[in-house]
């Protein structure tokens, strides 16, 4: 097995607290259900042909086109158009780094690990994202799926990558909190670990750079 040489992180929900906790958020605010937030992405997803998200996080669609499409589609549902202007201020509110994760990952750096980020984002979020940690203190480069114009699990971005690392797959370590995305670069021939709580995720990192 070859020595792994590079970590690659995800941002939101591994150097965060889970995702989950930001749509609910979002869905508390707007004041709507879990089931027509999925009913409203359903139908849009079947208007368009894709899940309006994905082409937000390859930065083809501009946020305030996203919130368009979803307004339209819990139109019907509520009877009302939503207020969806505080989407992004509500979603960071209730996001809060995730201290030992950053921290493990400086210990990382600090030991000689090359250190990589790879996110699934949105173009216009940066700024906010970005100011949330020490992003450029830890990582030597960001690959984010609002700029480079595909996402995980799109093997293109795994690929993109290692070629921005250049080191082959086998010398790198992935961690993300969704299992399709740790499934993408396991196929992209990373070791993969899939992120669920910090005692797992850090126990597994570390076993795996042992």
């Amino acid at each position: 097995m070859a020595e792994i040489e590079a970590v690659v992180s995800d941002f939101g929900g591994v150097l965060t607290t889970p995702l989950l906790t930001s749509f609910v958020a979002v869905q508390d605010e707007i004041g709507i259900s879990p089931e027509d937030l999925g009913k409203a992405m359903r139908a849009v997803t079947e208007e368009d042909g894709e899940n309006p998200l994905y082409a937000l996080e390859r930065g083809e669609m501009a946020e305030v086109d996203f919130l368009a499409r979803l307004g339209d589609g819990l139109e019907p549902l509520l009877g009302h158009r939503p207020a969806l202007h505080r989407f992004r201020e509500t979603y960071f509110e209730a996001l809060n780094p995730n201290q030992p994760m950053i921290e493990l990952m400086r210990e990382l750096k600090a030991a000689g690990k090359r250190m990589a980020m790879l996110t699934n984002n949105v173009r216009e979020w940066e700024p906010v994202w970005r100011s949330m940690l020490p992003v450029d203190e830890i990582f030597e480069t960001v690959v984010d799926s609002g700029f480079v114009g595909v996402r995980k699990p799109e093997a293109r971005i795994y690929e993109m990558t290692l070629e921005r690392l250049g080191l082959p797959a086998e010398a790198c370590l992935f961690v993300d909190d969704l299992p399709h995305n740790c499934e993408g670069a396991r196929e992209a021939g990373m070791t993969a670990v899939h992120f669920r709580d910090n005692d797992q995720a850090i126990g597994e990192i570390r076993a795996a750079l042992a």
